[in-house]
């Protein structure tokens, strides 16, 4: 069975659900997929693991790096899982390429090379948005692409956890990266 909440944040609602093992679901109301793996018999009631979300979400929007993680069930391929890993070991206020992140699961896989764009799109289906934290990856040249939240939303979260954005921009519509 599938649990779900809501929590008020500083960059809007989020929808956080859970099963019975952990954290399935960290959607921004209005993102790109919302809720697109939340099954149609979900239960709008608070669990002990939602309520350990919502706890993280606290601290994280005060400003603070959570000296915790709540447990987390992500649902999908293995390859989209190992993305998710590195995500989960970037630390707090820094940010990765897409290019490195390529080149760890290339490291994994023993291949000599694996695909940045395989790695954006695992990294844009990241169902657990902000506690796997995909808005920490920016593109080789310091832009700033890719979220499914927004790209308001990935820059407020950037700045909230005093990340240096001296080399970080938007990039112009229509531009190639």
């Amino acid at each position: 069975m599938v649990y779900t909440c809501k929590y008020k944040s500083l960059i809007g609602d989020i929808l956080l659900a859970a099963d019975e093992i952990g954290l399935t679901g960290l959607w921004l109301e209005g993102q790109k997929y919302f809720a697109n793996t939340l099954p149609e018999d979900y239960v709008p009631q608070e669990t002990k693991i939602l309520t350990e979300a919502k706890k993280w979400l606290d601290v994280y929007f005060a400003g603070e790096e959570p000296n915790f993680t709540p447990p987390l069930h992500p649902n999908g391929s293995t390859f989209r899982k190992a993305v998710w890993q590195i995500l989960l070991e970037i630390p707090y206020g820094q940010t990765i390429t897409y290019g490195e992140i390529a080149r760890r699961i290339a490291v994994m896989k023993n291949t000599s090379h694996m695909s940045a764009q395989a790695v954006g799109g695992a990294v844009g289906h990241n169902e657990i948005s902000i506690i796997i934290p995909c808005h920490r990856v920016v593109g080789t040249n310091g832009s700033l692409t890719g979220y499914a939240g927004g790209i308001d939303k990935k820059i407020s979260l950037l700045k909230l956890e005093h990340t240096d954005m001296s080399r970080l921009f938007v990039p112009k519509k229509g531009t190639a990266l």
